[in-house]
């Protein structure tokens, strides 16, 4: 058996052995644990425990070929583990893919899996400052990058809730007919704690532009008490006779 004295990590060179794998193993945790942080706000399937686990396996995995590469020399080759690692990955991040409901959901997750792996890769290489650098460019996309698209995006699916008097709802239906690309079904029911009131369900296609614009202009109207809205993935089927 071989000892290893020392191992290259950037920036540092060649540091203890011990020194440098417990470096990687840090950094596998802290970064891929930053990436699970967000995946887990936002309750994905694949979470912070999921993350780590994949950011650890891939840097022990490329950490331990190149160990062999040292002691084996010429004979070994670490880019075999770190292609193994990048199709082995692929089955993981297969399931966390969903299909129902005439949609596919999940897609962002695997892709994150697949990134967090190669987080790891270049961790256990030696290159944790690069694997930082790319962790937090990982971050940029997933909450800022993600915002603006949907706000840039031209149209979007909206569920409103407005609560108000019967000659209220009708100027809010008028108004929403007026600055929507679409309203794919509305619904207007009876308040059954007060009776004066009416409570309308929308649902409508707008620019996020719009939105804003829309809820002021409805809190406008007279004797309209209350305004809730979210944004929708996709829109339930509706019978054509509530449009």
């Amino acid at each position: 058996m071989v000892l290893i004295q020392q191992i290259q990590i950037e920036l540092l060179g060649p540091v203890n052995f011990y020194v440098g794998m417990g470096l990687k193993i840090f950094s596998a945790i802290l970064l891929g644990g930053i990436i699970g942080l967000d995946r887990e706000s936002k309750h994905k399937s694949a979470g912070f425990k999921t993350h780590i686990l994949i950011c650890i396996g891939a840097t022990l995995y490329t950490a331990i070929s190149l160990i062999n590469l040292s002691v084996g020399g010429q004979n070994a080759d670490p880019n075999r583990v770190a292609a193994q690692v990048v199709s082995g990955i692929g089955f993981l991040g297969a399931g966390a893919i969903f299909r129902g409901g005439g949609s596919v959901t999940g897609l962002t997750t695997a892709a994150g899996i697949w990134v967090v792996a190669a987080v790891g890769v270049a961790i256990g290489s030696g290159y944790i400052v690069s694997a930082t650098i790319f962790t937090f460019t990982v971050l940029i996309v997933l909450k800022i990058l993600d915002p603006l698209h949907r706000y840039l995006r031209p149209e979007l699916d909206y569920f409103f809730e407005v609560v108000g008097t019967t000659a209220s709802q009708e100027e809010v239906i008028k108004l929403t007919e007026k600055m929507c690309e679409q309203i794919y079904s509305y619904e207007i029911f009876e308040d059954s704690v007060n009776k004066s009131r009416e409570i309308s369900h929308l649902y409508i296609k707008i620019s996020p532009k719009k939105v804003k614009l829309l809820v002021r202009q409805m809190k406008a109207i007279h004797k309209v008490e209350l305004i809730n809205y979210r944004l929708l993935k996709e829109i339930p089927e509706f019978d054509a006779r509530k449009v």
